[in-house]
């Protein structure tokens, strides 16, 4: 189970960062559609980024637990540490680099959100390979994603202004006018 269950933490940096790279234009292209909104980034804005990481992370775990035979006991706990720790390290690099230099700069944006993938996949594992788990592993699990689902969701159609939300750009908050 080991050796199956690795190759998928490596597949799925490959598709959570090829995803979460297409991820950024899912909003403009369905149109701007505010129903899905919840779903795609809809400003530049770096919690609106961080869900290049989860929503695609999110499908890599639902798809990675029909495709292992026995499940780690833990599986969902581990999923949902990988995901916490994704947007931590986006925010964390972001924040520390542009407080640095004063501005951001893409290729570090970039080799950051690769870098969360990569952290977040291999905590996963790690956890799931050496946790013991159980139901209340996996109800923990499980409400930590559902409550950062519902975070998106919430602070997508009503965003606090503070600098987290704020678009970059424009200097606004949630979904702009186009």
């Amino acid at each position: 189970m080991a050796d199956r269950h690795r190759k998928l933490t490596y597949l799925g940096i490959a598709f959570i960062f090829l995803a979460g790279s297409a991820w950024h234009f899912l909003f403009e292209w369905l149109g701007y559609w505010r129903p899905i909104a919840w779903l795609a980034p809809v400003n530049e804005s770096v919690w609106e980024h961080l869900k290049m990481t989860f929503w695609p992370g999110m499908l890599w775990a639902g798809l990675e637990a029909r495709l292992l035979r026995q499940k780690p006991s833990a599986f969902w706990l581990a999923k949902a540490c990988g995901l916490l720790l994704m947007p931590a390290i986006i925010a964390g690099v972001f924040y520390s680099y542009t407080a640095i230099l004063g501005r951001f700069y893409l290729p570090i944006d970039i080799f950051s959100f690769f870098l969360a993938i990569v952290a977040g996949q291999l905590l996963s594992y790690r956890l799931a390979t050496r946790l013991e788990g159980g139901q209340r592993a996996q109800a923990l699990g499980l409400t930590i994603i559902a409550l950062m689902a519902l975070a998106f969701v919430v602070f997508t159609y009503a965003p606090p202004h503070i600098f987290l939300f704020q678009d970059g750009p424009t200097q606004g908050y949630g979904i702009l006018p186009r």
